[in-house]
Parts: structure tokens; C-alpha cells; sequence
């Protein structure tokens, strides 16, 4: 039934009810009829406006909504996947890939699977916090299995959706307790999803210097100086390692200055930790930033991801925990974050989390996850240094003038090359080589069989460039 065609129906049916005949055997008080009758002409007053609406055309309220802007990733892979070349080259994926260019499950998480089918597990909503045995070995993974913090209880977890979903949980509870006008400090540049996530949790999101484009490391000078600027209380998100999209992450006694002048500016800290042992092939090491902060007396607040270093990216694994001062503190902010996440989407997936509570709880699981773990992250460092090696061979004596030591002295999966978006679009245009236009490449797309090519194309772009100086 149209939509006209039921106005006309209720109408007409509201209308053949204020005809009909009263049966006065059925009312014994003259008051009631006409009361009744009373009613039945406000009825028919109502409603004869419906029969002129009929003819009104009704629209979609939503048809003035403008069109989105596309996702600069999706549309990459979007022109890679319409490119019929052959020898085309994606360098913009976000996920480990192995020599021959396919998607890895590691033989840990299978191993894990199987024990979690035998288990004859049910399919009940997890609680808002998660799962409690998934959580407890998270908190382990990052702080360490002895961390004060955990023997003491004052560190406030719950499961969450991964990267975004916990930074979002995170986002929504600085805007209910701290304000809207709390100012949350990116790096410059950042995972760009950072900005639109607090954004939408509506805080005020400000940049700090992180990368010196001229020397393609790390802007500690003006990081520092950003940071002694920033209104004191403010919020500065750090990558805890393997900083997307540069690579480039502070050294130990560089990060011990930053922890110290956050200290000493009473700053929030809020470390972004998606590639614990998938950085360095250590998780121990990985999360040595984590740990010095937490020793340096920070109460801080950390995102953790299970995506990338258990290969686990579609299961939206991750843990939220912020460091309180007593257990009672603890409690209250948990409340509050199981009321982020409850308006959000009420209970976290339980698959993942088994999964990555299997391996971290089995100690033989945990050493084999380890190994593989690391043989991912080495293999990255050796197409690092491969690719580092093939495009300096092709420079010897060839007058180019870039260098290219940061691809070896950056680290994680994501390199900043230093190409600009003239060079990059040259490379997808001419060599049919696909990355964002800022330049960052991701090393897992690189490989023994395309490395060459890659190598090519890079010095054919900066040499053409370097003879037009």
C-alpha cells in the first residue's frame, strides 16, 4: 500500500466510522450518546484534512545528504585493482604479507583455534568489559607480567574493538570527565584516523611536531618545544612504537626527555601501542616506552591492538587500560569506560579474544607466537635493508642525489620515503606502483620478486627530479 493510498484508506476509514448508526440498545444514559456522538465529529474534523495530503508527494528526508569523501586508501587500492598491468605493485596495504605477496595466518593462531573448538565454547554475549581472563593477559603483554601497577590493581582494562574502538572509548571518556575543550596533541603527521576518532568524541585536536622532513627522522627540538607550549593538562598521543606513518621512533634517552617534560607539564598521556613485537620482533622491547613512562610516575592511558602482531585484523581485538593511583580509583574509571563502551556497542567479540588469550596464557603457545612473530618482523627488516641496498647500487656513479638510509633507519612496517606526491604519482602513472601521496610505503608489500622493480622505478622518478635542480 502506497503511501497515499493508506492516507486515503485511514481517512475514509475514520470517516465511515463517524456515520455509522448508533445502537441506543447498548446506551442507557442520554449523556453518553451524546458524548459519543460528540466525539465521532471531532474524529471526522481530525481527519478529512487526510483526503488533501493524499496527493502530496512524499520525499526522502535524506535527499540533500552530500556525498562522503573518500577513503584515500580504499581509493589506492580501488585504481590498483582496475590497473591490467601485470607487474603492478601495491605498497599501501596495512597488513603482513609474505615473499609471494599472500595474507599469513600464523601456524600459533591455528594451533589456538583448534583448541578453542575442542573447547565446545557457547556463544553468549561477552560482558561490556570483555572477556576478565583476555583482559588480565593483555594488561601482562603490555605492563609486564610483574608490573607494580597490576600487582596492586590500579590499572583500569577492558576489552574494546581494537585500535579504533579503544582509542574511541578512550576519546569519550576525556570528553565526559575532562570537557570537550580538552585540547589531545597528535603527532604531525599520525595515523590519520586518530584525528577524525577524537574529533568525533568532540575535542579540541591539536598537532605537535614529530618528523623533520629535511633529515627524515625525528623533530625532537621542535616535538619538545610543542610540548612545553601545549596548555598544561593537555593530551599527547604517542606511538608506543613503530610510528605510522614514519617509522621513525624516539631512541631510549629520547624518550626518557619526552616522558620527563610531559612530567613535569602535567600533560595526560595516551600511548597508541598497535605493533607490540611486531616493530622490533620483541615485545619486550616494544613496549620498553610504555614501561619507562609508567616508572617515570605517568598515570597514562593506552590503546592496545592485536591486529597486526598476531595477524588477527578482521577479529577487531583490543584492549583499553588507563593507570590509576589505588584500586578504588581504578574502579570508578572503569565504571566509566564500561558506560563508553556500553553506548558504543555493548559487548566486545569473543572469537578474537579467546584466540589471543590461548597463546598469551599457554607458555609454549606464547614462545611459539613469539618466534613467528619475530620472523615476520624480520623479514620486514630484511626487505628494508634490501630495497635500501638495490636503490643504492643503482646510484653508484649515476649522479642521483638522494639518500636513502632512513628506509633502514626507520622502523615497523610503514616507511616515509621521503617521495613527493608529483614522484608518487609519476610511479602509479608510468610503473604502475600504487601508495598514498605522502609518500609512505608499506614494507610488506615489498618482496625478492618485485624489489628490483620498485628500486627502478624509485630512482628513475628522484634522478629525473635531481637533474632538473
Amino acid at each position: 500500500m502506497g503511501a497515499a493510498t493508506s492516507i486515503v484508506h485511514f481517512e475514509k476509514m475514520y470517516q465511515d466510522e463517524a456515520q455509522k448508526p448508533l445502537d441506543a440498545s447498548d446506551l442507557t444514559d442520554a449523556q453518553c450518546r451524546e458524548e459519543v456522538q460528540r466525539m465521532r465529529k471531532l474524529l471526522k474534523e481530525k481527519f478529512s484534512p487526510l483526503q488533501e495530503m493524499a496527493d502530496i508527494p512524499i520525499t526522502s528526508p535524506f535527499r540533500d545528504v552530500p556525498m562522503g569523501p573518500p577513503d584515500a586508501i580504499l581509493g589506492i587500492k580501488e585504481a590498483f585493482d582496475k590497473d591490467t598491468y601485470d607487474g603492478k605493485v601495491n605498497l599501501s596495504v596495512g597488513a603482513y604479507r609474505d615473499n609471494d605477496g599472500k595474507p599469513v595466518v600464523l601456524p600459533s593462531i591455528r594451533q589456538a583455534e583448534k583448541i578453542i573448538l575442542d573447547q565446545e565454547k557457547n556463544h553468549e554475549y561477552a560482558p561490556i568489559a570483555g572477556l576478565a581472563e583476555f583482559v588480565e593477559v593483555s594488561l601482562k603483554f603490555a605492563y609486564g607480567a610483574d608490573a607494580e601497577v597490576l600487582a596492586s590493581k590500579r590499572v583500569a582494562g577492558l576489552q574494546s574493538l581494537s585500535g579504533t574502538g579503544s582509542l574511541r572509548v578512550v576519546g569519550e571518556f576525556y570528553a565526559k570527565m575532562f570537557g570537550t575543550a580538552t585540547r589531545v596533541y597528535v603527532p604531525n603527521p599520525t595515523w590519520g584516523n586518530h584525528i577524525a576518532i577524537f574529533k568525533n568524541c568532540g575535542l579540541d585536536v591539536r598537532k605537535y611536531r614529530y618528523y623533520h622532513p629535511q633529515t627524515r627522522g625525528l623533530d625532537l627540538e621542535g616535538m619538545l618545544q610543542d610540548i612545553w607550549d601545549a596548555e598544561p593538562g593537555s593530551v599527547f598521543l604517542l606511538h608506543a612504537c613503530a610510528h605510522n606513518p614514519t617509522g621513525v621512533d624516539p631512541s631510549q634517552e629520547q624518550w626518557k626527555m619526552i616522558s620527563r617534560l610531559l612530567l613535569n607539564k602535567r600533560h595526560k598521556v595516551f600511548f597508541d601501542s598497535a605493533y607490540q613485537g611486531f616493530a622490533s620482533g620483541d615485545s619486550e622491547q616494544d613496549a620498553w616506552a610504555i614501561r619507562e613512562f609508567i616508572r617515570d610516575g605517568h598515570f597514562i592511558s593506552l590503546a592496545q591492538s592485536f591486529a597486526k602482531n598476531f595477524g588477527l585484523y578482521g577479529e577487531r581485538i583490543g584492549c583499553v587500560s588507563l593507570v590509576c593511583s589505588d584500586e578504588a580509583e581504578a574502579s570508578r574509571v572503569l565504571s566509566q569506560l564500561k558506560l563508553a563502551a556500553r553506548a558504543q556497542y555493548s559487548n566486545p567479540p569473543l572469537y578474537g579474544a579467546r584466540i589471543v588469550h590461548t597463546i598469551l596464557s599457554d607458555p609454549s603457545l606464547h614462545a611459539q607466537w613469539a618466534l613467528e612473530c619475530q620472523g615476520m618482523a624480520r623479514r620486514i627488516i630484511e626487505m628494508r635493508q634490501l630495497l635500501r641496498a638495490t636503490l643504492e647500487s643503482k646510484e653508484e656513479g649515476a649522479g642521483a642525489s638522494s639518500s636513502w638510509a632512513h628506509i633502514t633507519e626507520q622502523i615497523g612496517m610503514f616507511c616515509y620515503t621521503g617521495l613527493s606526491g608529483d614522484q608518487v604519482k609519476r610511479l602509479a602513472e608510468e610503473f604502475h606502483i600504487y601508495f598514498p601521496v605522502n609518500g609512505r610505503i608499506s614494507i610488506c608489500g615489498v618482496n625478492t620478486n618485485n624489489v628490483q622493480y620498485i628500486a627502478d622505478a624509485f630512482h628513475a622518478v628522484t634522478a629525473q627530479s635531481s637533474s632538473k635542480l
